[in-house]
């Protein structure tokens, strides 16, 4: 166990700062926890930055245990995030704005409370609120039966504790804030895939970047997937909303998104009885294989955009869930190596990755929020200039049927 963690550790040293502070808030390894736990620049005695870093246990409900680290910067974003639950994101507001959303539900759900076979292997749909959620990486996408076992709902990382957990803030300007933690998909004569993520800010910027490491620490070759799900609600989204985003190509992903796909680009204000509409699509990227998608409100002086990587991550999954306030009205911009096909369809159709025993392989996101009407158009422009002479293929029927 100790060779893991070391070996994982140091696919990341290259990137670290040498000059840094480092809190260790969580090692299961050395039955180390920190509890509720806060630093800032004042007790660091930063004088030309102002931040704070806090650690909180929940109480109560389903939460009961549960951990938010949050990141707050003076004149820049405060970010939330649950090491209890994957390290996943649950909101990021900044500038009047929010990266988010409103769901029905409201806690911050300890996983164990979570059956992810309930629900005919939705259960995951009950601790579902995260800005964003890794669906992954031992599989993802909808559940299905097969090989003997249940390939529940967008997998298991996002129900996942952290296994250690550290906190790391430069000594020298910008002071660079970075969060990093283990997650384990660890189970006998299955997998051993483990993935170090870490969360990188600097204080008083509008965006953040993810650095997720996954590894094989098994002695045979491995599946993997993942999808990055970035959900988005008010203000951003409403009715005259739109979507931006290079694109070659783009389907629906079920015969009731083909009612939809000419429509890609804008969204419905609240829609009673509105079903998700699911879209695929194939993004064009730079030459540095960069690509950008974003979701901008109607006036364009709000939104969210999200860079990722094509060679990492090939596929764009575009999720259109605009139906009422309570019900949850949200879109989810979700880059990945895989579409939200079941795991059996993936397979036949060659997008399941695999990873040898002792490899690795990463994955690198920046969000930005976009907070005045410049911003948005110099993503409009960005995506332009990718899209350039390219025409946009609308596919009219589903690739796959479930």
């Amino acid at each position: 166990m100790k060779k893991v963690f070391v070996l994982t550790t140091l696919a990341l040293l290259i990137s670290t700062p040498t000059l840094a502070k480092t809190w260790v808030l969580t090692d299961a390894e050395s039955n180390t926890e920190q509890g509720n736990w806060q630093i800032s620049s004042d007790k660091l005695k930063v004088k030309d930055s102002h931040f704070s870093i806090e650690q909180k246990v929940l109480h109560g409900g389903k939460q009961e245990g549960s951990k938010v680290l949050t990141i707050s910067s003076k004149d820049g974003l405060t970010i939330a995030l649950s090491p209890t639950r994957g390290m996943d994101l649950l909101h990021v507001e900044g500038f009047g704005v929010r990266m988010g959303w409103d769901s029905p539900v409201k806690e911050v759900v300890n996983p164990a409370y979570i059956n992810l076979e309930s629900r005919n292997g939705l259960g995951w749909l009950e601790g579902f609120n995260e800005m964003m959620v890794r669906c992954g990486y031992e599989w993802t996408g909808h559940p299905v039966t097969a090989d003997g076992q249940i390939y529940t709902l967008h997998g298991k990382a996002g129900n996942t504790p952290a296994s250690r957990v550290e906190v790391e803030v430069s000594d020298t300007a910008p002071y660079e804030i970075r969060v990093r933690g283990l997650i384990k998909e660890s189970t006998f004569k299955k997998a051993d895939l483990q993935t170090m993520t870490e969360l990188r800010y600097v204080p008083g910027s509008n965006s953040f970047s993810l650095h997720d490491v996954l590894t094989n620490h098994a002695d045979y070759t491995h599946d993997y997937q993942i999808i990055y799900h970035s959900n988005f609600g008010k203000p951003i989204l409403e009715e005259g909303a739109r979507f931006l985003a290079p694109i070659e190509s783009i389907g629906p992903f079920n015969d009731y998104a083909k009612g939809g796909v000419k429509a890609w680009q804008t969204y419905h204000g609240q829609t009673k009885g509105f079903d998700e509409m699911v879209f695929n699509i194939k993004p064009l990227s730079d030459s540095d294989h960069h690509s950008l998608a974003a979701v901008v409100n109607k006036a364009g002086n709000k939104g969210a955009a999200i860079q990722f990587d094509t060679r990492q991550l090939p596929v764009l999954t575009l999720w259109k869930n605009t139906d009422t306030d309570k019900y949850g009205y949200v879109t989810g911009i979700e880059p990945g190596t895989s579409y939200a096909y079941p795991v059996t369809i993936e397979r036949e159709q060659k997008r399941v990755k695999q990873l040898q025993p002792g490899a690795s392989t990463q994955f690198d996101l920046t969000y930005t929020l976009l907070h005045n009407s410049d911003q948005v158009a110099e993503v409009e422009k960005t995506v332009q200039g990718i899209q350039g002479s390219t025409p946009v293929k609308v596919e009219e029927t589903p690739m796959a049927q479930e």
